[in-house]
């Protein structure tokens, strides 16, 4: 089943559930999905659908953070709700070991040698990556990589 068809099925069950605080933590994800479709004028695949996750999940993090150093418990629980709905739809997270072996593997592949390589070895990276790991650190270690 695709991505997106899951979650909209997701918020249909919450609907019938009357549990309206997943309700609208699911209705937050259609909408994010449906802003890309709507500004993009295309129908997004599970690969875009996890891109949408990924940023929100990411977004969800750095609030979180936020709301904890401002002791703003409220709002840091809501955030951690949220950010426990997104977790199933993301696939499993790489281990630190994983993406190292991927970058390695990126590097050789597109025969990158340079810092100015970094950019086609993070395209290349960028679909077996995405939502499995956070692209910030990715980007540091091949970063790190082609500079040695």
């Amino acid at each position: 089943m695709a991505l997106k068809t899951r979650i909209q099925e997701d918020v249909k069950s919450a609907m019938r559930a009357r549990d309206q605080k997943r309700l609208t933590a699911l209705r937050l994800m259609t909408a994010a999905i449906k802003q890309i479709e709507v500004d993009t004028r295309t129908e997004l695949d599970d690969q875009a659908v996890l891109g949408v996750l990924d940023k929100m999940v990411k977004q969800r993090r750095e609030s979180l953070q936020q709301y904890q150093r401002a002791g703003r418990d409220d709002l840091a629980a809501q955030e951690q709700y949220e950010l426990d709905l997104l977790s199933p739809y993301l696939p499993e997270a790489l281990s630190d070991d994983e993406v190292a072996d991927l970058i390695k593997q990126a590097v050789a592949e597109t025969g990158a040698s340079t810092i100015r390589d970094m950019g086609a070895v993070m395209n290349k990276l960028r679909g077996e990556v995405q939502g499995r790991a956070d692209m910030k650190a990715v980007s540091s270690a091949v970063k790190a990589q082609l500079s040695a």
